[in-house]
């Protein structure tokens, strides 16, 4: 299931925001990383949870929504690769 993207909301306790990430641990573990809108000009943190405890609540953003000429990351050099 595609979520990045999607608008989101933690069922336990009503955080929302947009699925940035998903990180998949060794023992079976899935998260989500899921980040809020700014506040008050400030941009807070993503926080993380289970898989069982988001809810998709919208659409969100598309990934050609968040698409540059030059990808970002820790590391230019490698290749820009999506795994969908």
């Amino acid at each position: 299931m595609q979520n990045l993207g999607k608008r989101a909301k933690d069922k336990v306790t009503g955080f929302e925001g947009i699925i940035v990430a998903k990180v998949a641990y060794l023992f079976g573990c899935e998260q989500y990383g899921v980040a809020p809108a700014a506040a008050d000009g400030k941009v807070n943190d993503t926080c993380y949870f289970d898989a069982g405890r988001v809810e998709i609540v919208g659409d969100g953003l598309s990934f050609d929504d968040v698409q540059t000429e030059t990808p970002g990351g820790v590391n230019r050099d490698m290749p820009n690769k999506i795994v969908r």
